[in-house]
Formats: C-alpha cells, sequence, structure tokens
C-alpha cells in the first residue's frame, strides 16, 4: 500500500508527520524523500547510507555527418530542446523531456540518445524503516525523472510513504501517480486554505483518494474547517501548536521519540488511513 503526504504550500509539516508516521507504524515500512530539490527527512531519521547510484535522462546527439538539416527534429520537439539552424543543430539538455520523438522522426538516423545524469540516489535503513531520497543536481529543472527513479528504488514492503514535494505542479503529481489515498497536511489560515483547495483540485481530478490533517490547529481561523465540512472532506487528525514541537524540530529529532506522548495520534491516524485503503494491513495497524 502506498501513501503519501502531500500539502499546497511548504513549511505546512509535510515531512514531519511522513517521518513520525513511518516511527510509529508496526508494518514493514518504507519512506521515500521525493521532494528531491530540498530533501530533508533524513535529517530527522538519520539513515545509514548503505547503497547510492546516480540517475541519468536520455537526450538527443546528433551525428552532423548524416544530419541534412530537413528540421523534422525541430518540428516534432514540443519544448524547444532541439533547434536546427542553417548550419548545425543546437541540443539544449536541460529542457529536453526524453520523449524520444526527434529520434524517431529523423529520416537519416541522424539522432541517437545517450544518457544525461541528472542526480542521484541514496538508500539505506533507520531502525524498522527502509529509507531512500533523492538529490537532484544543482541546476536542474526536471525533477519528475528523479522523482520516478525514487518510487522505483523501493524494496518489497507491506508500507510505502511518500513525502511528496510541496505544491500542485508537476512533481507533486509525478509523487502522488499511483499512490492509494494521500494525506494533505495543512494549517488553519488563509494562505493554508488558499493552497489546500488547490491540492484539493489536483487529487480530485486525478482521482485519488485523500483526508486532511490540520497542523498548528488552535491557531487561525475556522476557514479550513469549514471548507472541510462544505466539501464532505475528512478531517483524519489535528495537531497543536506546541512549542515543545517546534523545540524538537528544531534539534533534529522524531516528535514521536522526543515525546512519547504524541504517537496516540499519529498511530491513530495511520490506522485510520490504512482501514480506509486496505483490508490486509487492517487488522495489524
Amino acid at each position: 500500500m502506498k501513501i503519501a503526504v502531500a500539502s499546497g504550500k511548504g513549511g505546512t509539516g509535510k515531512t514531519t508527520l511522513a517521518v513520525n508516521l513511518a516511527y510509529v507504524t508496526s508494518h514493514a515500512v518504507a519512506l521515500l524523500d521525493c521532494d528531491v530539490e530540498e530533501p530533508n527527512a533524513h535529517i530527522f531519521l538519520k539513515p545509514e547510507i548503505r547503497e547510492q547510484h546516480s540517475v541519468g535522462v536520455l537526450i538527443p546527439e546528433v551525428n552532423p555527418e548524416k544530419c541534412t538539416l530537413c528540421g523534422k527534429c525541430g518540428e516534432i520537439c514540443q519544448f524547444n530542446a532541439i533547434v536546427p539552424l542553417p548550419k548545425k543543430v543546437l541540443v539544449y539538455p536541460e529542457l529536453c523531456h526524453s520523449c524520444g520523438g526527434c529520434m524517431l522522426v529523423c529520416p537519416d538516423q541522424a539522432v541517437t540518445e545517450i544518457s544525461r545524469e541528472i542526480g542521484k540516489i541514496e538508500q539505506g535503513q533507520a531502525g524498522h524503516i527502509w529509507f531512500a531520497h533523492g538529490i537532484l543536481n544543482v541546476g536542474e529543472i526536471m525533477s519528475p525523472p528523479m522523482i520516478k527513479a525514487v518510487k522505483h528504488a523501493v524494496p518489497p514492503a507491506e508500507l510505502i510513504i511518500i513525502d511528496a514535494p510541496p505544491g500542485t505542479s508537476c512533481p507533486v503529481i509525478e509523487a502522488v501517480r499511483g499512490v492509494d489515498y494521500t494525506i494533505l497536511v495543512t494549517e488553519p489560515t488563509p494562505f493554508g486554505l488558499h493552497d489546500l483547495k488547490l491540492a484539493v483540485g489536483m487529487l480530485r481530478t486525478l482521482e485519488i483518494n485523500f483526508g486532511v490533517v490540520i497542523n498548528r490547529s488552535d491557531l487561525g481561523d475556522q476557514g479550513v474547517r469549514e471548507y472541510c465540512d462544505e466539501n464532505s472532506i475528512r478531517i483524519l487528525a489535528e495537531i497543536p501548536d506546541d512549542r515543545r514541537i517546534a523545540e524538537s524540530y528544531s534539534r533534529g529529532e522524531i516528535i514521536c521519540e522526543s515525546l512519547p506522548e504524541y504517537q496516540s495520534i499519529f498511530k491513530t491516524l495511520i490506522q485510520t488511513v490504512v482501514a480506509k485503503t486496505d483490508n490486509k494491513l487492517k487488522a495489524r495497524a
């Protein structure tokens, strides 16, 4: 079973929730940090990294001896990653989406594909939690291929928790694609409500089941609760604005380890989600 933890905006406590859910679960669990531009789950889990490998994408390479400058490669590319000029063909690797269309339409077989490294994946273990995260190279703008690679790196596990990037753009869609359930983390503020609406719209378009967790629930206003009530969205849990949580976070600690009284909130949350999505795991939640 795959559960994603996402949010319409950054700073809502998404990674904190994902890490603590993995910590309290009794299943064989894997935590995948798919926020590849800024992974930070490892700060709290402190895993022993046992494996590391690079991730590459395919980009076109043009053989000038075969190329007749017909321009067909440029016509098919929707991202201007390959641009035919009067005397040569230019390739912009950072813009390439690795669709292979330019190679397919070339009548002279002048276009081939080569691999270009965009980052690396690190895998390891933190107690009972199997861990993996992706680290995108500085300057790269195409994170979905890296996110896809992180999701494919997971070993057999009863429960997979995916820490998704913030927002509602392509990286988030790639992270939540194929999951059984998504937990949306928000805060009871006008900004939190605005971005929650965007995230809800995204998940409903993708037809993914979801529920909401309100972090710092005793601050702000009632807008998030009213919106969820009006739209029949289940509020799975509410986490109070406890200074001790902030202090624990600042020290890079797992909340449920440093503040055991909060374990019941996270255990109840994971039990609720598991019960809604997988009867096989229900009995062991």
